[in-house]
C-alpha cells in the first residue's frame, strides 16, 4: 500500500500533461518532490529506529503516503499538486526503515531472501500502482484517485493495531541456537565501514537515478517517440515493475549463494545493453523484449545491495536501511529536473540515452566495493555455502 502510490505517479504524469499543460521540466519537478523530501529524511527515521522501537512509524507512514497523492486528483495548481507529491514522499520514508528493520529480525541467515520477500510486496505496488491508476483516472477523471486515500485508512489502520504483534513475532521467530549465531557474528562484525558504504551509496544513486528515470520518461517515450498511446505507456511502466515481482524473488536467494557483492557487478553489467537495445534502436518490438532483462537487471541488485549496506553499517542497521531504501527509491528523483531538461532541449530520446550512460557509471562504481565484502559466509547459519 505504501509503494502504490508512488508507483502510480508515472502513470498519472500524462493525464496531468494533458490536463493541466505541464512541460517537462513540470514532470521532473513532480519526480523531484516524490524523491527529495524522502533521500533527505528516510536516514533519520532509520537513526531513530536504532535508538528505539516506534512501530506506529509503520501505519503513519501508510496514511500519509496515501492520503497524500489522493489529494493530487483534487488540485490543480502546480504548486499545491507539488505539495501533495512531496508529502507522498515523506510518508513512504516514514515506513520504511522500520519495516526494513523488522525484516532484518526476522530472517537471519537468510537475509537477501528476507529483503527479497519484503521488496516483492513494494514491487507488487510498483507494478499495480499504474494499472489501477489509469483505470480510476479513465473511468473517474483524476478524483478517481480519492481511492488511495481509502486504501490508506484501512491498511493504515491495521498496521496501527498489529505492527507491535508483527514485531514480537519476528524476535520469537528464531530458535534460540539461530539467535545465539546472530549474536555471535554481529559482536564479530559490529563495525561500521564507512568508506566502503560511501561507495555503495554512490553506486545505488546512480542505480535511483537509472530506475527513476525509466519510470517518469518510459510513458513519455512511448507516447512521442514510438507514438503509442497513453495507455501503452503505464502498461510498459506495469509490466516492467510487474515482472520486477519475479525478479526480486530470484535477486535474494541468488545473494545469499553467491554473494551479495557479486550479484551486484553481475546484475549492473546486464542492465547496460539491456538499455542500450530498449532506447537506443527507436524499435516498440525491442523495448517489449527487453522489458523483462531490464527488470532482472535491475532487480537482481536491489534485495543484495540492502544486506550489503547493513553488513558495510554492522552497529548501525536501521540507519544503514534507511540510507539504502531511501536512496534507492528517492535519490534518482534529484536528478531528474536534469533529465527533464534534457528532454525539452533535446527531445526525449537524449534523455533515454543519458540512462544508458548513468547505468555504465553505475556498473563502474562496483569495482570500488571491497571484495568479498558480500560473500554468503559471512552471513550467520551460510556456512554450508562457502563451496559456492
Amino acid at each position: 500500500m505504501t509503494d502504490l502510490n508512488l508507483g502510480s505517479l508515472p502513470a498519472v504524469l500524462p493525464f496531468l500533461v494533458s490536463l493541466h499543460g505541464f512541460d517537462y521540466k513540470s514532470v521532473a519537478g513532480l519526480v523531484f518532490a516524490s524523491c527529495c523530501l524522502s533521500t533527505v529524511v528516510q536516514p533519520y527515521f532509520g537513526w531513530l529506529a536504532d535508538r528505539v522501537r516506534r512501530h506506529w512509524f509503520m501505519g503513519a507512514g501508510v496514511l500519509i503516503a496515501g492520503l497524500s497523492f489522493a489529494l493530487v486528483g483534487f488540485l490543480e495548481n502546480y504548486w499545491a499538486i507539488f505539495l501533495a507529491v512531496l508529502a507522498t514522499g515523506f510518508g513512504s520514508a516514514v515506513f520504511h526503515p522500520e519495516a526494513a528493520k523488522l525484516v532484518h529480525a526476522a530472517s537471519a541467515g537468510k537475509r537477501a531472501t528476507g529483503m527479497s520477500l519484503f521488496s516483492v510486496g513494494g514491487k507488487a505496488g510498483f507494478g499495480a500502482g499504474p494499472i489501477l491508476a489509469v483505470l480510476l483516472v479513465t473511468l473517474f477523471g483524476l478524483k478517481g484517485l480519492a481511492f488511495y486515500g481509502i486504501l490508506a485508512l484501512v491498511f493504515g489502520s491495521l498496521l496501527f493495531v498489529f505492527a507491535p504483534v508483527l514485531s514480537k513475532n519476528a524476535g520469537n521467530a528464531l530458535p534460540r541456537a539461530a539467535a545465539g549465531k546472530q549474536s555471535a557474528a554481529q559482536s564479530r562484525a559490529g563495525r561500521n565501514d564507512w568508506p566502503a558504504f560511501s561507495r555503495l551509496t554512490v553506486f545505488i544513486v546512480l542505480r535511483s537515478a537509472c530506475d527513476t528515470g525509466i519510470g517518469a520518461f518510459l510513458p513519455l517515450y512511448c507516447i512521442y517517440s514510438l507514438g503509442t498511446s497513453e495507455a501503452t505507456g503505464g502498461f510498459m511502466v506495469s509490466a516492467l515493475a510487474a515482472a520486477g515481482i519475479l525478479c526480486t524473488l530470484i535477486g535474494g536467494p541468488l545473494g545469499d549463494r553467491y554473494g551479495c557483492e557479486r550479484m551486484i557487478r553481475i546484475g549492473s553489467f546486464l542492465l547496460i545493453p539491456a538499455l542500450a537495445a530498449a532506447f537506443l534502436t527507436h524499435s516498440l518490438f525491442l523495448l517489449v523484449a527487453m522489458l523483462v532483462p531490464i527488470s532482472f537487471a535491475f532487480n537482481v541488485t536491489y534485495s543484495p545491495f540492502v544486506v550489503l549496506g547493513q553488513n558495510y553499517l554492522a552497529k548501525s542497521i536501521g540507519f544503514a536501511s534507511g540510507v539504502t531504501l531511501g536512496v534507492s527509491f528517492s535519490a534518482g528523483g534529484i536528478l531528474a529536473p536534469a533529465l527533464g531538461w534534457l528532454g525539452d532541449a533535446y527531445g526525449v530520446d537524449l534523455t533515454m540515452a543519458a540512462l544508458v550512460a548513468l547505468a555504465l557509471l553505475a556498473h563502474a562504481v562496483t569495482w570500488t566495493l571491497p571484495r568479498g565484502s558480500g560473500r554468503p559466509e559471512s552471513e550467520p547459519g551460510a556456512g554450508r555455502l562457502r563451496t559456492a
